[in-house]
């Protein structure tokens, strides 16, 4: 079974399946948050993830990426007393540091929506290989969910999935690699 079998009519999977799952986005706290998410579901279930992101929002400002990048340790320590997240040193680290790797990426890039660009297209293991000299927690599977989630690779549904029609009519980097 696949997350297109799984998803459609779960309370807390069907959501995100329809609504984001594989969708381009381009603002830099959304892509710190969905990085953020994928980093703190390494070792954990989607399911509970996504049922403390509500927390993970409150607790990281919205993901605000310059909020985020300011964090301290009164801020860290603040976080791993925090029972709405998931309460891992490593992964909370791992956050506050992608974050200021983001802004680093800014004078160059714009964002990280444009350094992903810049780097269009690689395979998975080409994208593994950059996405962990520039971020930290960027194992393969977190760094394939976070691109898959995105729409920087294939994957976030099958082509027989109400959600694959409306993807593929956004163009979605992935999409550009499978047509002659």
């Amino acid at each position: 079974m696949d997350y297109c079998d799984l998803a459609p009519g779960h309370p807390i999977h069907g959501p995100y399946h329809d609504l984001e799952y594989g969708l381009p986005q381009t603002a830099d706290d959304v892509l710190l948050e969905r990085l953020s998410l994928e980093i703190m579901q390494a070792g954990l279930t989607w399911e509970l993830v996504l049922r403390r992101r509500e927390g993970l929002r409150a607790a990281f400002d919205d993901f605000h990426v310059e909020s985020v990048a300011a964090y301290g340790e009164e801020a860290r320590g603040r976080l791993l007393a925090d029972p709405r997240i998931i309460r891992n040193r490593r992964k909370v680290d791992a956050i506050v540091e992608n974050a200021r790797r983001m802004l680093e990426l800014r004078p160059e890039y714009g964002s990280l929506h444009g350094w992903l660009a810049a780097q269009h297209p690689l395979d998975l293991a080409g994208w593994v290989r950059v996405m962990k000299r520039r971020f930290v927690f960027m194992g393969p599977e977190v760094c394939r969910e976070f691109l898959v989630s995105l729409g920087w690779l294939p994957g976030a549904h099958r082509p027989n999935c109400p959600v694959y029609e409306r993807l593929a009519a956004m163009a979605p980097p992935w999409l550009a690699l499978s047509r002659p």
